[in-house]
């Protein structure tokens, strides 16, 4: 199966827990039948991404990037590459590339989707961004790669400030899912 189909199907058996995340979907699925390369970074008016809240063993803690470009502190993610088959594997790709944390587990997804403002091709294009939850194993230690300014854990209820609505409602529904 193509990574392009997989999308498909993963979002078309999605049940959006809102009614705008219900919205985004439809969207996605638009853009999807409208663009062969809604995939790749190289589809201008924006493309699909995938990224995933990195939970601690307890689910209390989730692992965030400080992100060169944004700013911000978020959860680990990104674009997809030619050699990924499914948006999961995309999502613990760049998961694990970003932690440095081997053995990541992923749960049941996707957990959310989100829509934002990127500069990939001037002035700005999109990421309708796929997110995911995952857990790390016990003792796991991140590593700072050269995508992030730094790496730390927080709780979930305390993510910092310098951070977005978005990044603290897939933490939450990840530790949600990871409570269950």
């Amino acid at each position: 199966m193509s990574l392009h189909r997989d999308a498909q199907a993963v979002l078309a058996g999605w049940v959006a827990p809102t009614p705008e995340e219900e919205r985004l979907r439809e969207e996605f699925l638009t853009h999807l039948r409208g663009h062969e390369d809604a995939m790749w970074r190289e589809c201008a008016p924006g493309h699909l991404t995938a990224t995933t809240a990195v939970l601690s063993h307890d689910g209390e803690r989730v692992l965030l990037t400080l992100h060169p470009k944004a700013g911000m502190w978020l959860p680990m993610g990104g674009h997809c590459e030619t050699s990924d088959t499914t948006l999961a594997q995309v999502a613990l790709r760049e998961a694990a590339e970003e932690s440095g944390i081997p053995g990541l587990t992923l749960l049941g997804g996707p957990l959310a989707l989100d829509r934002h403002k990127v500069w990939c091709h001037p002035p700005h294009s999109w990421h309708l961004d796929v997110e995911y939850g995952a857990v790390a194993p016990p003792g796991a230690e991140a590593v700072i790669s050269d995508e992030s300014l730094d790496l730390r854990w927080f709780p979930v209820e305390e993510i910092p400030e310098l951070s977005d609505e978005a990044t603290r409602r897939l933490a939450r529904r990840a530790r949600s899912l990871c409570r269950a």
